[in-house]
């Protein structure tokens, strides 16, 4: 059996009686992110040192503040935050800054500000502040301290809601209430635990996955095919959203928090769109194991220091989330019986994947392989994904008897390429591409 867990959006029914309730925990979220991100800058000003969520835990556990939500809501709050700064702090790209405060400023009809107020920051309440009425579709959310009215009846917001049809609500884990600016409410994010059956791998068949950064991920099948997926999407909104965050009065204010959270929405969508349709097309072709390159030591040089892809390929190596990626694509591989395993990237890049010889000056061009010693011509990425698919750097790997046979070197040259949509996930070209760039 595998855990999973699923997210499952709900509409509040009852959202005049409660509205008012959410509201000012949702203010108080946005409070305590403020306090915690002053403290965080202070810490960072005297010792040069950012304080993770523990720090922020054991410091702010007794302001007042942190009484505003229930504690586990409250350290959600200071988790968020310690991730926002650790993803910064590691961060090459110059365009980006520290975790903003949250406020929102409003000004008059001569552009003046007269006052400013906290945004609804999204509240989670986790198991202990959660109790849950699954047969009348109600749950009861535990108030912070400062909020917590008389009789003892009042201690808690209960919220009546309403799912898609077909969906049941059962070992709920997590309640996230999240404000939706365009129509004014709020609506609830319901993440339940589940087990389902693992059952057995589609086949025996061996898949190879090469990520990168003109095509995000290229996909070999040991059924002399391959796929290309390129990283348009994400390069186009990488440029985007910074630009038009950059545009706002207050990188803290709530058009900024607003861009900053539909283009996570966005990034999210395509590992998980991309994740499925991969494993999708795995199902078809009988795959019984992804090998996933390992992308560990890509941003270092042999030396250990900061290797150069170009200003542009920086920000993009930065900005692609591949561990998030490979982590969605483990879970719903496991879902169809489906290994994954990472395998050393070490030299797939260099090595013809039809004879074996290793020479870097074969990759011509960023999009193109040309092998002097077999007169072979080939999609770059794909060659890396099908050295990735015969793990060529294990002794015992099918490769050198791969080498040795007579391969087609059609499909290394013409892969079919799946171009993505925002409405409709994965879709093939028209036609394949070349293997110029």
């Amino acid at each position: 059996m595998l855990e999973v867990h699923r997210t499952h959006q709900a509409k509040i029914l009852n959202h005049g009686q409660v509205e008012e309730s959410l509201d000012r925990h949702g203010w108080s979220a946005s409070k305590l992110w403020n306090v915690a991100n002053y403290y965080s800058r202070e810490v960072w000003d005297e010792t040069g040192e950012i304080p993770d969520h523990g720090d922020l835990k054991d410091e702010l556990k007794t302001h007042n503040k942190y009484k505003g939500l229930h504690s586990q809501s409250s350290q959600r709050v200071l988790e968020e935050l310690a991730e926002s700064f650790n993803s910064w702090y590691g961060s090459e790209d110059d365009r980006d800054n520290p975790p903003g405060y949250r406020k929102e400023n409003y000004y008059d009809q001569q552009g003046r500000r007269v006052h400013e107020e906290h945004p609804r920051s999204t509240v989670t309440w986790k198991q202990k502040g959660i109790r849950h009425d699954s047969k009348n579709d109600r749950v009861r959310l535990s108030k912070g301290r400062n909020h917590k009215e008389y009789p003892r009846a009042r201690e808690y917001i209960l919220v009546e809601y309403e799912t898609a049809p077909g969906v049941t609500v059962e070992n709920l884990q997590q309640v996230r209430a999240v404000y939706d600016n365009s129509n004014g409410h709020w609506e609830l994010h319901l993440v339940c635990k589940d087990e389902v059956e693992t059952p057995d791998a589609p086949g025996t068949e061996t898949a190879g996955i090469d990520l990168g950064i003109c095509n995000f991920a290229t996909v070999a099948y040991s059924t002399e095919e391959a796929d290309l997926y390129p990283g348009n999407r994400l390069k186009q909104d990488g440029y985007y959203f910074p630009k038009e965050i950059a545009k706002c009065d207050d990188s803290g204010g709530e058009e900024a928090t607003r861009l900053h959270a539909k283009w996570s929405e966005r990034r999210t969508h395509f590992f998980h769109s991309l994740a499925k349709h991969i494993v999708q097309r795995c199902v078809e072709k009988q795959v019984g194991r992804i090998n996933v390159g390992d992308l560990e030591g890509i941003r270092e040089d042999e030396d250990g220091g900061s290797k150069n892809w170009g200003r542009h390929g920086n920000l993009d190596l930065h900005g692609w989330a591949f561990d998030r990626f490979t982590d969605l694509l483990e879970y719903k591989a496991k879902v169809e019986g489906i290994e994954v395993v990472e395998v050393s990237e070490r030299d797939t890049s260099k090595t013809c994947c039809m004879c074996g010889r290793e020479n870097e000056s074969q990759r011509v061009e960023r999009g193109l392989y040309v092998c002097e010693e077999c007169d072979a011509a080939f999609n770059a990425d794909v060659n890396g994904a099908e050295n990735i698919r015969l793990d060529m750097n294990e002794s015992n790997s099918e490769s050198s008897a791969s080498l040795d046979g007579d391969r087609s070197t059609g499909w290394l040259a013409q892969p079919g390429v799946y171009l993505y949509d925002l409405s409709s996930g994965f879709q093939p070209q028209d036609q394949v591409v070349d293997c110029k760039p």
